[in-house]
């Protein structure tokens, strides 16, 4: 039986390193990192923050207000400094046009109502504000691969997600007056990683990651 995202990060908390500590969490910041370098915005949110692998980099493009939100208050205990928000993403305790910059990681998959998700980012962006969100590939759902995690004592637990079409994605940007400057669809890189080799004999080398970068119209 799989946990729901909420129970699973609970247990999760106390293992959860503060970086990208596996593969796919690495081709995912390989991705985005170089695009949250070059926007250099004022105000940046990073939504489902978790340990906060990202507020040091949306810090460092000189960011003067750098905040980090996640509905786990054990997963933000994990992160260090200022900045963290413990609320729901799809109801953020932000005014309107807050945000230059939006930052989101492999968490829309814990949000079962995508169009109410990326509404909600539109509206604390200011005009001419960046989204940059990633997710896992509809590849997952079409193999049937799981989500999983060892806890502190070693159990092997499943986590539940959503998920979402690459048609989902693009009509919700739409509909929230988002417009869409890049899609990208990375594969494994690492190819000396054992864990990578084993991937690739039983699955081949699909995509395993979708990100996006939108910006908010006038």
């Amino acid at each position: 039986m799989s946990l729901s995202a909420r129970a699973a990060y609970e247990l999760w908390a106390d293992t959860y390193p503060a970086v990208a500590h596996n593969p796919l969490m690495r081709i995912e910041q390989a991705v985005v990192e170089p695009l949250l370098s070059h926007l250099h915005a004022k105000r940046a949110l990073d939504v489902g923050s978790g340990s906060g692998r990202y507020l040091p980099l949306l810090a460092s493009t000189g960011a003067s207000l750098v905040l980090g939100l996640d509905f786990s208050l054990a997963m933000l205990t994990r992160s260090t400094g200022r900045g963290r928000v413990c609320a729901d993403a799809c109801r953020l305790p932000f005014k309107r046009a807050s945000f230059d910059l939006v930052n989101a990681s492999l968490m829309v998959g814990d949000v079962a109502d995508l169009g109410g998700w990326t509404r909600e980012m539109a509206r604390v962006l200011a005009v001419g504000g960046h989204l940059v969100y990633s997710d896992f590939h509809p590849s997952w759902a079409r193999h049937g691969w799981t989500r999983t995690f060892r806890g502190a004592d070693g159990t092997l637990h499943e986590v539940s997600y959503h998920p979402h079409a690459v048609d989902d994605h693009l009509a919700a940007l739409e509909h929230a007056g988002l417009h869409i400057l890049s899609i990208r669809e990375p594969r494994f890189t690492e190819d000396g990683e054992p864990a990578v080799k084993a991937f690739r004999r039983q699955w081949g080398d699909p995509q395993v990651v979708v990100v996006f970068h939108a910006v908010k119209e006038p």
